[in-house]
């Protein structure tokens, strides 16, 4: 195990104890937490730097709370804040961090990670030659980041594969266009959202109203796999251009007066046709809010696996060292008074991927080609 793995894990544990001790008890902890680091500085076999052994104290504290909550440090929130554009390019994937190591919540349509066969739910466990076990969330998408057009290298393991996987990736400007959209055959209007950003509602209405002006329109095919989510705001836009009223979601904070529900207003812009909605592990977070909103009032029809689990708020909170963290702040419920959170949202109709060459909306797309069939019986 790596020095900073031995660091991290044995802070884990101090602080731990710390959320869980009593008022009497948490100034011994504390006391505690400074004698283990004295010791360490005085007698651990290699000599640390004290300013990163705090900053994996922090972070180590408040990744042992959830997978989402996380310590920036000045120059990582700074970076997070500065335009990079034409500098510096990514990969195109929603990652968290699960047992040490990144864990792909989705690839994004159209980047190097989703050409080059990056699924969700693969476990990086190397970049380059460096090993991720030990990192942070942060640390490990920093060693992700690179200019424009440099290579990178990641080893995947992947449930139901033997031997680890190895991707060859060319990095490059990440640039997403949230909603596609195509008239299949037997005027079945499909619309694609792959995240959900400020303009999200706004272009799936114009979608909508331009399939309604097509009379002969009979159904709708909403596709939110391998959406890692966004704005709680678009997703309650997006859920009530489907519905006609009935709650759309809920959330639940450890204060009760932040506590809140939102509802949908009257009028369906598809007049009631028949909607299926395509979902799997990829579906995360916003995406699990429309389609577990939509199942709740039966609405829609949830083709395709089990979602992502992803069922929580998160606020960044400024730091008076011009860091700041990461913070789990509410829980998002479904109608149902249900949680998503590590659970998902489960499909009515379970069509599991066939092959490692799938691609969505391609041939090998079994799951559309399932719901087409569906809707044309």
């Amino acid at each position: 195990m790596k020095k900073n793995s031995i660091l991290v894990f044995l802070f884990c544990i101090f602080f731990t104890q710390i959320i869980n001790a009593s008022e009497n008890d948490i100034y011994k902890k504390i006391d505690l937490f400074g004698e283990v680091l004295e010791k360490i500085n005085k007698e651990y076999v290699d000599e640390i730097n004290q300013s990163e052994s705090m900053d994996s104290a922090i972070n180590g504290l408040l990744q042992s709370l959830d997978p989402y909550s996380a310590y920036m440090s000045p120059e990582i929130f700074n970076e997070m804040q500065t335009e990079t554009s034409g500098k510096f390019g990514g990969l195109g994937i929603e990652v968290s961090m699960e047992s040490g190591v990144v864990k792909v919540i989705s690839p994004i349509d159209d980047t190097p990670a989703s050409e080059a066969g990056i699924k969700a739910g693969d476990y990086i466990v190397k970049i380059n030659d460096i090993q991720v076990q030990g990192k942070s969330l942060n640390e490990a998408v920093a060693l992700m980041r690179g200019p424009v057009g440099s290579g990178i290298e990641l080893t995947v393991r992947r449930r139901g594969e033997k031997k680890a996987l190895i991707f060859n990736i060319v990095r490059e400007i990440i640039q997403i266009k949230s909603v596609k959209s195509d008239l299949l055959k037997n005027n079945i209007g499909y619309i694609r959202l792959t995240s959900f950003n400020e303009n999200s509602g706004k272009q799936i209405k114009k979608e909508i109203e331009n399939f309604e002006k097509n009379k002969n329109i009979n159904s709708y095919i909403l596709d939110l796999r391998n959406n890692p989510g966004g704005l709680l705001s678009q997703a309650i836009k997006i859920s009530d251009f489907f519905l006609d009223n009935g709650e759309i979601v809920s959330t639940k904070s450890r204060k009760p007066s932040e506590n809140r529900r939102w509802f949908a207003k009257e009028g369906d812009l598809t007049n009631g046709k028949t909607l299926i909605v395509l979902i799997n592990y990829g579906s995360a977070s916003a995406s699990e809010i429309v389609a577990g909103a939509l199942k709740d009032h039966k609405r829609a029809i949830l083709l395709g696996e089990n979602s992502y689990g992803k069922g929580s708020v998160q606020s960044i909170i400024p730091l008076k060292n011009e860091g700041a963290i990461r913070l789990t702040v509410a829980k998002y419920y479904l109608p149902s008074g249900k949680s998503i959170s590590e659970v998902g949202v489960s499909p009515d109709i379970e069509v599991n991927e066939t092959t490692n060459n799938f691609r969505i909306k391609t041939e090998t797309d079994n799951q559309l080609n399932y719901a087409i069939k569906l809707l044309n019986g």
